[in-house]
């Protein structure tokens, strides 16, 4: 499918651009939209000027202010991030239907049959990073090429405001010169293990037989044997389905009592209730998830038989999740609760009669 001509838009450091253009004084400074360095917050996002400290999302607050004294922290406007991100979809779609949001900063775009701009996916992407910029003073970087693997590392090649193209006769050369840390769907411990096995880069791993690598890696071992070769047959789809929805808080001071943890994990479950009864979605599995005062993490999840949206098949699930931890014996610093195999409310009817046979 070579023919296909897709584009990767991603916003560049894009809550943190967004605060910058709306308090001009912070231009140019390092601003880090996240939790409050004393109070155990993580950074959400952080300008450029930010990261030229090293630091990055998900890192705590803290460690981020010892690295940035001068930093300057602003707590996430989400209402505000998600009209600047509802006007970037209005540009997509004067282009094609078929975008497909990945968050509120960046989607692909399947344009292969947009006839604007004589059909070039380069000329389109041009157009729609000018329009960005015209209709919200923030940068996007672009990514073209002929499926969503490449795109997407294409439009990290050059940030902020890159358009990076990747054509046909160019995929293999630059997959095998691709350092294997920067295949997207390889995270830090499958980098290790990779290189481990001496595949440090696409061409490396291009050399490894298929079932070598589903005997190393599992499925993943499949995809990655594609990639190697520069294929990724996945459709751009613009109707998707939240695959999980879910809620969590990081205590201000550990919690010791189990009545505080469910007390915490009720309010938890309720809001994440609220969100699928909005949606009009059920789900079939609840995972909690329990971070110790070490930082140690682990989850419990459950997999009911029935599809469910209400608080009174909910409420007696937490206890019994939260007894398979060990909060009786350590404190606790985080809680969370998260819903997954969900479906749409009118495909549950099959689920009844299951249930009957």
């Amino acid at each position: 499918m070579e023919n296909r001509k897709i584009v990767h838009i991603d916003m560049d450091a894009f809550f943190a651009s967004v605060e910058q253009r709306d308090k001009p004084e912070y231009r140019a400074m390092p601003v880090i939209v996240g939790g409050a360095p004393d109070k155990r917050g993580v950074v959400a996002a952080c300008s450029y000027e930010a990261r030229k400290y090293g630091i990055r999302s998900a890192m705590s607050s803290a460690r981020a202010s010892r690295l940035c004294p001068q930093a300057i922290f602003l707590r996430p406007r989400f209402e505000a991030y998600r009209q600047v991100s509802a006007d970037i979809q209005t540009i997509f779609k004067t282009f094609t239907h078929l975008v497909e949001p990945l968050s509120l900063d960046e989607a692909y775009l399947d344009v292969s049959a947009c006839t604007q701009y004589g059909g070039s996916a380069t000329r389109i992407a041009e157009a729609i990073k000018s329009m960005i910029k015209q209709a919200t003073d923030l940068t996007a970087s672009a990514g073209v090429s002929y499926n969503k693997f490449l795109a997407k590392i294409a439009s990290d090649m050059d940030k902020p405001d890159g358009l990076y193209v990747i054509t046909p006769a160019q995929g293999q050369a630059f997959i095998e010169n691709l350092a294997i840390g920067k295949f997207y769907g390889i995270g830090k411990a499958t980098e290790a293990k990779m290189q481990a096995l001496g595949i440090h880069n696409g061409a490396d791993l291009k050399r490894w037989k298929q079932q070598d690598l589903t005997a190393r890696f599992g499925k993943a071992g499949n995809y990655y044997y594609d990639i190697a070769r520069g294929i990724d047959q996945r459709p751009v789809i613009n109707t998707r389905l939240r695959k999980s929805l879910g809620s969590e808080t990081t205590f201000e001071n550990d919690l010791a009592d189990k009545d505080d943890m469910l007390a915490s994990l009720q309010e938890l479950a309720q809001k994440v209730l609220r969100g699928l009864q909005a949606k009009q979605l059920l789900a079939r599995t609840v995972t909690i998830k329990v971070k110790y005062e070490d930082f140690a993490l682990v989850t419990r999840s459950i997999t009911l038989e029935q599809p469910f949206n209400d608080m009174r098949t909910l409420l007696p699930i937490l206890p019994q999740l939260l007894n398979k931890t060990d909060v009786a014996q350590r404190r606790v610093r985080l809680l969370g609760v998260s819903v997954s195999n969900l479906m749409k409310d009118d495909e549950s009817n099959g689920y009844d009669q299951i249930a009957l046979l």
